[in-house]
């Protein structure tokens, strides 16, 4: 006989293993690319397409009733053309960018506009800390496919760095309720 040594959460206590699994399994088939996650994906040069597994990651879209029900992260899987990133941003929760295809330069960046590039291949990844200014361009030829993980269950929106693009988050949350 198996012994669970952790307790469940409340909310599964009761849950029978076929809950679980439904719940909790989440199939790239079944994602839809939503193009416009992000205030900054309107403007060219920053489009992508977020694939929401787990939460919806930092975008402030809260809701997506194929995603998995957040806890301690996010987890999203980003489709990014040649010539398309991200605006500079920050988080108050750690950010990871973990490439599976293809090439991405991603970015550090400090408050008089200082910023350090490195480029991430297959199998490579960077962690952002909060408050950390950062950010990616694909300046390669092929779309990149890479994993995006917050360190929380409902993050913040994205911080943009530029003042215009943040003061256009409340209406990009409003649209997303």
């Amino acid at each position: 006989m198996s012994v669970a040594r952790h307790p469940r959460p409340k909310e599964l206590e009761n849950a029978t293993l076929e809950e679980v699994l439904e719940t909790y399994t989440a199939r790239f088939r079944d994602r839809v690319p939503d193009w416009a996650a992000f205030e900054d994906a309107k403007i060219e040069g920053f489009k992508r397409a977020q694939h929401r597994f787990i939460g919806a990651g930092g975008s402030g879209k809260h809701t997506d009733s194929k995603a998995i029900p957040p806890r301690g992260f996010t987890l999203s899987i980003m489709y990014v053309e040649p010539g398309q990133g991200n605006a500079a941003h920050t988080h108050e929760v750690e950010e990871v960018f973990f490439v599976l295809k293809g090439l991405l330069d991603v970015f550090v960046e400090d408050e008089t506009g200082r910023r350090l590039w490195t480029r991430l291949g297959p199998w490579e990844c960077i962690a952002c800390p909060p408050g950390v200014i950062h950010g990616y361009d694909n300046r390669s030829l092929e779309p990149v496919w890479f994993q995006v993980m917050l360190g929380g269950g409902r993050p913040d929106t994205m911080g943009y760095a530029e003042d215009e693009l943040f003061k256009r988050r409340a209406a990009h949350l409003n649209a997303a309720e």
